[in-house]
């Protein structure tokens, strides 16, 4: 989590909103992004898509069943089905998001049990450090 926080912080002074996401593969670091939807004009440029494109470019498959995202938001419905679609194996999250998250907070997209994939979840991770970052951030803009 201190490397996707790091991919956050570039984010924030990217004038991003600062969501930084890694993918591991056991101690691997196999892809690392940021949000980039401003840079790019992209709406999908969100930090784990962007990982996750990496990974499976990297590992040469996409699915990663043997791999971990790991991301400082409650991913939203978009990646939380990007990452069923990838086969993850293992999702980590800092802060919970209760607008959009859609792993455990608005709704729970990576558990549904009509998906044939459901990824090993825990929210929570490093969540003060997370949640401090998005809150500086939104409180500047404000």
């Amino acid at each position: 989590m201190a490397r996707a926080l790091e991919e956050a912080r570039a984010a924030a002074d990217a004038g991003e909103v600062p969501v930084g996401a890694v993918v591991l593969r056991g101690a691997e670091f196999v892809a690392v992004a940021r949000n980039r939807m401003r840079e790019l004009g992209d709406a999908t440029a969100h930090a784990e898509l962007l990982a996750l494109r990496e990974a499976a470019r990297v590992v040469g498959d996409a699915r990663l069943g043997a791999c971990t995202l790991v991301v400082t938001l409650e991913p939203c419905a978009m990646c939380a089905g990007a990452i069923v679609l990838a086969r993850v194996g293992r999702l980590l999250f800092g802060a919970w998001d209760p607008k959009a998250g859609m792993c455990g907070s608005l709704g729970d997209v990576v558990r549904h049990p009509r998906l044939n994939h459901r990824p090993e979840v825990r929210g929570g991770v490093m969540e003060a450090e997370a949640a401090a970052l998005l809150q500086a951030f939104f409180a500047d803009r404000r």
